[in-house]
């Protein structure tokens, strides 16, 4: 009798549950970020765990720029699911993303967090590609004393060398252009772009002709081959 009376007690539940989603569902693939928010943060207080519902509103956050409520979904996640790179990637970009709001000491709080997020989805997936671009940026933008390092940026620059040529020659590039060797990152775009030929690779080429060699000339060159 206990049995049935759950039983009858659970169904209704799971089917308000499912509906419920589905009806923040559309809401979310119809952009309607604010209201397809309300309706999973609802669903939420029902089943706290859920991974789905999770993951929506770590994304609606992330897309509205709310980084500290994304960072606390994602990291739930990382709970739930400790065994996906993804999660920590994302969880440590919010992270990295909260710290170019606040200030410079609350942001060097968030630094140790951000590299363990990144460093962890690299050993879940010895491929993860852009997990190792956002330890280039971090050593990049870190001064020295707090750990900022060139050495550490290319470390992780060669890391992609080896799993894929063009994010390799991009990330080499990218070094080179924040310490302004710009003669050096331009040959290491072009070789990337020759490489890869997308619009990535066109764009990172580009922007470095038009806003930091001041040669706009090469770069309408480049533009009219490349849309050619």
């Amino acid at each position: 009798m206990k049995k049935l009376v759950f039983l009858f007690l659970f169904v209704p539940i799971c089917i308000w549950s499912q509906s419920n989603f589905e009806k923040g569902e559309k809401l979310f693939h119809a952009k309607k970020y604010k209201d397809a928010e309300v309706v999973f943060e609802l669903n939420l207080k029902y089943y706290p765990n859920d991974i789905k519902t999770l993951e929506r509103l770590g994304e609606i956050t992330s897309e509205e720029k709310q980084w500290e409520k994304a960072s606390v979904y994602y990291k739930k996640l990382t709970q739930l699911k400790p065994n996906e790179a993804d999660y920590f990637y994302k969880y440590g970009g919010c992270l990295g993303m909260k710290a170019m709001e606040v200030n410079k000491f609350k942001a060097m709080g968030l630094v140790g967090d951000m590299k363990s997020a990144f460093e962890k989805a690299i050993a879940l997936n010895p491929k993860h590609l852009p997990a190792r671009w956002a330890l280039i940026e971090l050593y990049l933008q870190l001064p020295g004393i707090a750990g900022g390092s060139e050495s550490k940026a290319l470390k992780y620059a060669n890391e992609l060398a080896k799993l894929s040529p063009v994010d390799g020659y991009l990330s080499k590039g990218r070094i080179d252009e924040y310490f302004e060797r710009y003669d050096s990152a331009e040959k290491n775009y072009v070789k990337g772009h020759e490489i890869g030929n997308s619009k990535i690779t066109f764009q990172k080429l580009y922007n470095l002709y038009l806003k930091k060699l001041k040669e706009p000339k090469k770069a309408q060159e480049l533009k009219q081959k490349f849309e050619s």
